[in-house]
């Protein structure tokens, strides 16, 4: 059985959750989320504990399994706290503002990228002098935070010689020696 599926969720106070017409439904913070989960599959809600049970052991349902219980409890993490990622761009020259929802990044091209960001992301940009800038982003939606995060990261991955690039802030770039003299 799935380890991560047969683990069991708390549901804290500032969440409700709801599940009717296999659609799950959590609510808190003025924020409503929705996940399909497929025919066959229960979700039981007692005593404000929620666990996902599975139709039968194929292995399809044993795969959809953990995954519907991870997917089910970023909702309620979504709902009470919030996700945040935070960027760091590493390199002479790379800088990053913001106008609203549009990030304006300058990362070594001829011109800068200019990246609009959904409505339900949250982006800030911080620039010290003397430091590398940091992109912060926030969202209830975690798969949503992680898409866009992806998309600004493949714009200049880190590389490994000089670690130039956008990476997460606190990662560590495996380095590699360059040629011998």
């Amino acid at each position: 059985m799935s380890r991560i599926g047969k683990a069991t969720i708390n549901i804290p106070a500032a969440a409700t959750v709801e599940f009717a017409n296999n659609v799950v439904t959590v609510k808190g913070n003025n924020i409503t989320m929705t996940q399909e989960v497929k025919p066959g599959f229960e979700v039981k809600i007692e005593d404000g504990v929620l666990s996902v049970v599975r139709p039968d052991d194929s292995k399809e349902n044993r795969a959809l399994h953990g995954l519907y219980r991870a997917l089910i409890n970023n909702m309620i993490i979504g709902v009470t706290e919030g996700f945040k990622k935070q960027l760091e761009l590493v390199g002479v020259g790379y800088r990053a503002s913001n106008q609203g929802q549009k990030l304006d990044m300058s990362l070594g091209f001829s011109h800068n990228v200019v990246m609009e960001i959904p409505a339900e992301v949250k982006v800030e940009t911080f620039t010290e002098k003397g430091k590398n800038p940091i992109i912060t982003l926030s969202s209830h939606d975690n798969q949503l935070l992680g898409m866009i995060v992806a998309k600004i990261r493949g714009f200049r991955k880190p590389e490994p010689y000089k670690g130039k690039g956008i990476k997460f802030v606190g990662e560590i770039i495996r380095r590699k020696a360059g040629k011998s003299a």
